[in-house]
């Protein structure tokens, strides 16, 4: 059985980083990820562009050229995929981590493909996995979605979007640039702060003319194969409806760190506990990084504000280093 320094779970920008950072510091590292280099961008939207501009994308003071100020989902892509392969990183694509068990001073990381040892494990999976669900009669027929690709696909169809987010604003306005007929269900009285600022804007002016429906104060209550059921203060609602988009947000994996043994809050945060000096949580030699570090907070971390835990994970193991 293989053993290692630190075994890293999640090949997404900050599990990267961490691997870069080991690395530099001589550790035997591994970086295990269930999809591609990057999983979780490349199932963004292919129109994808960044809120943060490429230079706070960077990560091991490797530099990231874009031809706009703010990079696009494909040029992300492209700039970690370069920095995986150029690096000769030790990274194990598509290989799923089903268990992590401490067995002493080591940790015992079990996959679907096989079993390593190591003395430390970081846990960098993101939140992008496990949507928000609304819990509603019909939320599982084929014609849900909670991720959105491809504009193309929902061209001359009735179009749901559900949310009032980054992902769902700019959904809805491809979606209707390329001939759907959207309709935008929020359950706040408007479009949400958060959007990027440039956006908001724009699909604050197509609501106004009529171009795109907005309901506000609304929740589903119903889908069907042919029609979505909404509440609204004005009552009840049926539309005639092809696709919904439930663009509701997504959630960290409490079940596996509750299995790894982290402690999280008893509040709707559920904030994982860990020393934000060492990234290290109450389990002794299991760190957190990421996005992940933020529970529900889904909008406190960031790749241009969590990759300084890169350095700091890697130093705090290399100090602690026989």
């Amino acid at each position: 059985m293989q053993e290692f320094d630190v075994a890293i779970i999640g090949g997404g920008p900050i599990g990267i980083a961490c691997g870069l950072e080991a690395k530099k510091k001589g550790l035997s590292y591994i970086i295990i990820e269930k999809g591609p280099i990057v999983n979780s961008l490349f199932n963004y939207p292919v129109n994808m562009q960044f809120f943060s501009s490429s230079e706070k994308l960077e990560i091991g003071e490797i530099p990231f050229i874009s031809k706009e100020a703010k990079p696009k989902r494909n040029e992300a892509l492209e700039y970690y995929r370069r920095i995986v392969t150029s690096n000769n990183l030790n990274i194990h694509l598509f290989e799923r981590v089903l268990d992590v068990e401490k067995q002493g001073s080591i940790f015992l990381v079990k996959t679907n493909k096989e079993d390593y040892q190591a003395k430390n494990v970081v846990v960098a999976t993101g939140f992008y996995d496990l949507p928000n669900k609304m819990n509603v009669p019909g939320e599982d027929l084929p014609k849900v979605s909670h991720y959105y690709d491809d504009p193309h696909f929902y061209a001359s169809q009735k179009l749901a979007v559900i949310g009032a987010s980054n992902s769902a604003i700019d959904a809805a306005l491809e979606c209707w640039r390329k001939g759907a007929e959207v309709t935008l269900i929020i359950r706040g009285p408007e479009v949400g702060q958060r959007v990027k600022y440039w956006v908001r804007p724009d699909i604050i002016n197509r609501i106004e003319e009529g171009s795109i429906k907005a309901y506000y104060h609304a929740t589903v209550k119903e889908i069907t194969p042919s029609e979505i059921i909404i509440n609204t203060p004005e009552g009840e609602v049926t539309l005639e409806n092809d696709f919904v988009l439930a663009l509701t947000g997504y959630m960290p994996n409490f079940e596996f760190l509750e299995k790894l043994g982290i402690e999280l809050s008893k509040d709707e945060k559920r904030l994982p506990s860990y020393n934000p000096e060492t990234m290290e949580t109450n389990i002794p030699g299991l760190f957190l990084a990421g996005v992940i570090c933020g529970g529900m907070e889904t909008h406190k971390w960031f790749i241009e504000n969590s990759r300084i835990h890169a350095p700091i994970i890697m130093e705090t193991i290399h100090r602690s280093a026989p």
